[in-house]
């Protein structure tokens, strides 16, 4: 039974994950004038998108790897190279996404890292790269400890969840921020809530809750990979006989 709600959990979560993508793509498509990679405005809602994509869905997607009752049995390493392909990407494409906003700013004049919402962006994707650095070299290289692992790994688990929590902070104040620097006209600012103004906050609740389930399902207990399996399986990426 609860394998059953694990599932249609990940349904839920495919469906909100995949809305949030295309919804951002949508918005910076039919409002803000599509994409293009010339250091323009349109050049800049690459950010969003890949922002979206990356730090939340695929990221979040990664972190329930060792949620799924089929990684409970068998080999451990195809679920770990699984997992940290999933972040690699994700990293990938926020690292993309930084570039593009970036490029932008430097094209058009505007200084980098002013505002709360880059402050924040940039010390999650600080974080991001340590935590996956730690995880490849601790978790996947054989030279770590049994002892070391079990200690570090409820501080990879709490880092994984916090950077997940700041990502999702990031792209609300990001959504907030574009508004308020877009919408500025008269006959329609931010406060009369333009059709645009509505369907950006409708985007930034769907990433909330695609964020708040993925939360829940890696601190339900019930769906949490059973730990005698986890101090007797050592699966070192250089060692394959296991």
């Amino acid at each position: 039974m609860a394998s059953g709600w694990f599932y249609l959990s990940c349904l839920v979560l495919g469906s909100l994950g995949s809305m949030c993508i295309l919804f951002t793509t949508y918005w910076m498509h039919y409002w803000r004038g599509g994409f293009a990679w010339d250091g323009s405005l349109h050049m800049f809602n690459w950010h969003p998108v890949l922002m979206v994509s990356g730090m939340v869905v695929l990221y979040g997607a990664a972190s329930l790897v060792y949620r799924l009752p089929v990684s409970w049995v068998g080999p451990k390493l195809p679920w770990k190279l699984l997992h940290a392909a999933l972040h690699l990407t994700a990293f990938i494409l926020t690292v993309v996404g930084l570039v593009a906003v970036f490029q932008f700013h430097s094209h058009s004049k505007i200084a980098h890292l002013y505002s709360l919402h880059s402050w924040l962006g940039i010390t999650t994707v600080v974080l991001f790269a340590c935590q996956w650095f730690l995880g490849f070299v601790v978790f996947l290289l054989p030279w770590a400890s049994l002892w070391l692992r079990s200690f570090l790994k409820p501080i990879h688990v709490f880092f994984g969840a916090s950077i997940l929590s700041l990502s999702i902070t990031s792209v609300i104040s990001g959504i907030n921020e574009k508004l308020f620097f877009s919408l500025k006209n008269v006959t329609q600012p931010y406060s009369s809530l333009p059709s645009e103004a509505v369907f950006a906050n409708s985007t930034g609740l769907l990433v909330v809750a695609f964020g708040l389930l993925v939360l829940y399902v890696l601190l339900a207990s019930s769906w949490k990979r059973p730990e005698p399996g986890i101090l007797t399986d050592r699966q070192p990426l250089l060692h394959d006989g296991e």
